[in-house]
């Protein structure tokens, strides 16, 4: 089975208008065979979007018809591929119940679902580590180095794991290393392979899996896979399931970086089973 499991949809805001059909289309032409959906889901009552655009999450009352249009899609396609209904689900320290609520009212729709971090809290703000190079430069100066958004990133990435979220919580656990997105322009000489380790023994543990995410090796202050092939080996060597995730944006996103990345990881999950 050949599949992707992290793609976005026209219902992204800061995505493009690219039709349901041509990603469709462009993962058959490639022969993968099972896809997931996975937009950005709204993000948590009360919380508000930090970024300069305040497009982070689908709008809430885009859900229906985000639905409606996947149901749809899966109908026409059915005898060419497995298309599966999914969210990527932010993880926002200090929003738990809302993000519980969230699952609560919607997970029973869902066939599939990324929990990941973007947001990190320092004092009473948050602040998107992935936005752009400048930010995260502007973030360095508040966190007072790189080495402390690194912390502060697998800290939050552990609690993630780690948090109760209900029983229709996000199994798999969205681009580990997205904090490397920009090392070549802020290179971070601390060693974070001890809480690394920590993340990879919870995720263990609670059986969940990880995103094997082709887009890092296509970011230019990046070029490398989220995780990295080191963290995806020792996850490989745990028995965590690896899913290859393009994290398409747009059609010709679809299998980004999956010849790159060596096959042995891409580990096929359990079939999904909807909880009553």
């Amino acid at each position: 089975m050949k599949r992707d499991g992290h793609i976005h949809t026209p219902f992204c805001p800061h995505g493009t208008e690219d039709t349901l059909q041509s990603y469709i289309e462009e993962a058959l032409r490639q022969g993968f065979t099972r896809l997931t959906f996975t937009e950005h889901a709204p993000l948590p009552s009360g919380f508000t979007d930090s970024t300069p655009t305040k497009d982070s999450g689908m709008k809430l009352s885009d859900l229906d018809a985000y639905f409606s249009a996947l149901q749809q899609a899966r109908e026409e396609y059915r005898t060419d591929i497995d298309i599966q209904i999914g969210l990527e689900v932010d993880y926002i320290e200090g929003f738990e119940q809302e993000t519980a609520a969230f699952l609560n009212e919607y997970g029973p729709l869902l066939d599939d679902s990324i929990l990941s971090v973007h947001f990190l809290k320092y004092q009473s703000n948050w602040h998107c580590l992935d936005y752009s190079a400048d930010l995260f430069g502007e973030m360095i100066e508040i966190f007072g180095s790189i080495a402390a958004i690194y912390s502060r990133y697998f800290e939050t990435v552990h609690r993630s794991v780690q948090a109760d979220l209900g029983r229709f919580k996000p199994k798999r656990i969205g681009h580990l290393t997205l904090v490397h997105k920009f090392q070549r322009r802020f290179p971070c000489k601390e060693d974070f392979s001890e809480e690394i380790e920590a993340i990879l023994k919870t995720i263990k543990a609670n059986d969940y899996e990880i995103d094997l995410n082709g887009a890092g090796l296509m970011k230019p202050l990046c070029l490398e896979a989220y995780p990295s092939p080191k963290i995806a080996q020792r996850a490989k060597e745990m028995g965590i399931a690896l899913v290859y995730g393009s994290d398409a944006h747009q059609a010709k996103d679809i299998g980004q970086g999956y010849e790159s990345m060596l096959p042995a990881f891409f580990h096929e999950s359990k079939s999904p089973v909807k909880e009553k």
